[in-house]
């Protein structure tokens, strides 16, 4: 899915489903900032997602880019010691 700049990602993330995974740079007091995870709820003025540091609250005011992502990919073997 090619990136979405702000009208398009806040429509987009508000008609995902929750447990899509989407990565969404929004802004902060000092910059920018990005939330790389799973949807897990909405309502009309903010989008949460699950990240692997915990749930993070974004204002869809304070969206800049979105886009769907693939799942991460699969841990690799370990190759054995010595």
């Amino acid at each position: 899915m090619p990136l979405l700049l702000h009208d398009a990602a806040v429509e987009f993330l508000r008609s995902a489903t929750d447990g899509t995974r989407v990565v969404i740079r929004y802004t902060l007091a000092d910059g920018a900032t990005d939330a790389l995870g799973y949807l897990s709820g909405s309502s009309s003025s903010a989008c949460v997602v699950a990240t692997t540091r915990g749930l993070v609250t974004v204002q869809f005011a304070d969206v800049i880019a979105a886009k769907e992502v693939p799942p991460p990919p699969l841990p690799r073997n370990r190759r054995p010691a010595g």
